[in-house]
């Protein structure tokens, strides 16, 4: 039994891991270009681009690193998946463009998988199941 916990604990660190590897390089990308990020924002016709900026880094950045973390890990993955769900509805709805079908297509992968990891927490390899929330 101690042998499939610990590879449950493997397997959901490392989901946690491919989940965040995303969305840590599109904050450092907007991070670095801050500009460019508004301009983006600003061509979707989104409201408050710099507003969204800002949460946009805040949540990719922030959330990435409490889910690699695994410290309030539904949580987390719950502004994750909302985050994430938005910007396939705010940025790739031109479904006449296989591209932005794949991406739309792509985010709500992602958005599943968030709903998984808000479903059954963050495994025992987490800050979570160090203070008994896993």
């Amino acid at each position: 039994m101690g042998n499939n916990l610990a590879v449950s604990s493997s397997l959901a660190l490392l989901g946690r891991l491919l989940l965040s590897a995303i969305f840590v390089s599109s904050g450092v990308e907007k991070l670095v270009d801050p500009s460019g990020t508004v301009g983006y924002i600003s061509a979707a016709n989104l409201p408050l681009p710099w507003v969204a900026y800002a949460v946009a880094l805040l949540v990719e950045l922030g959330g990435s690193i409490l889910l690699v973390l695994g410290y309030r890990t539904r949580l987390a993955a719950l502004v994750l998946a909302l985050f994430t769900l938005a910007s396939a509805l705010g940025f790739h709805m031109d479904f006449a463009d296989q591209n932005q079908t794949i991406h739309f297509m792509k985010n709500i992968a992602i958005t599943g998988g968030f709903l998984q990891v808000m479903a059954f927490g963050a495994g025992g390899f987490s800050l979570d199941a160090r203070a008994g929330r896993a």
